[in-house]
């Protein structure tokens, strides 16, 4: 497969980001105004301890909350004008959202393909089935499958359609850190091809550090800290990006005791 056309418009442009539960005036507000872009085949980890708000902001990006306030682009379209044309380009992936157990990997791959209208469906399919090593698995139900293949599966759903933004929240969570790490290659590999951008969540920061090109840490629904995940800890004296994510969840908006 050629590598798709580099171009400098973001793939994914939240702007003023705002969700609130419940009442104004008692209800509690789990993202707070955020703003962010994702480039075409950038990796950028969305960071935070449980609470932070990165369910919340994935979840208004797929179109499965409704934001109270602010805008969510997917390239030029606007997700709350044209919500089916934007989700056509945008997929996700987590190991807490298995396929259907009683469907084996080849039909719960057609059925996604005939939902996102794959062309050439039967080729696409053959391609995920050999990038994610699945031919064997082909006509298994994928609810024997052990949840390093149910990952793989997922991930190969995931990109199915050739989304202009993939989603991936904890993508490797659970599985060995062998079949981790073939994962994360294949990941950086189709970024890098198709020129798709991936927005990263993960509580493993060796992961991040080795995939992502830039972090965002989230805290309390809002972005406290952005940068190279490399270079990022050593800015408040800290040696690994493990270090400042601890900090960050014990004082996460006392930055300046954070660098002293």
């Amino acid at each position: 497969m050629q590598a798709a056309p580099r171009t400098s418009e973001p793939v994914l442009r939240i702007e003023s980001l705002r969700k609130r539960y419940g009442p104004k005036d008692t209800g509690v507000e789990a993202v707070r105004g955020i703003s962010f872009h994702v480039c075409p085949g950038e990796i950028v980890g969305l960071l935070g301890i449980n609470g932070a708000g990165k369910t919340t902001t994935i979840s208004m990006i797929l179109g499965v909350l409704e934001p109270t306030a602010g805008s969510i682009a997917i390239g030029s379209i606007d997700l709350l004008r044209h919500r089916s044309r934007a989700l056509a380009c945008t997929n996700f992936a987590a190991v807490y959202a298995p396929l259907p157990g009683n469907l084996t990997v080849y039909q719960n791959l057609r059925v996604f393909a005939l939902l996102y209208g794959v062309r050439n469906f039967a080729a696409r399919l053959q391609e995920v089935l050999d990038t994610f090593d699945l031919n064997r698995f082909r006509d298994t139900k994928c609810g024997v499958l052990s949840s390093g293949e149910q990952t793989r599966v997922g991930l190969a759903k995931a990109m199915l359609n050739r989304p202009r933004i993939l989603l991936l929240d904890e993508p490797t969570a659970s599985i060995d850190p062998a079949s981790a790490r073939d994962i994360r290659a294949t990941i950086r590999g189709f970024a890098q091809r198709t020129q798709t951008g991936v927005l990263w969540t993960s509580h493993n920061m060796y992961e991040v550090e080795e995939v992502c090109s830039r972090v965002m840490f989230l805290s309390q629904g809002e972005i406290i800290l952005e940068g190279d995940p490399r270079t990022l800890p050593a800015q408040y004296g800290k040696s690994t990006l493990e270090e400042l994510f601890i900090s960050v969840a014990r004082e996460p908006l006392d930055l300046g005791a954070l660098q002293s």
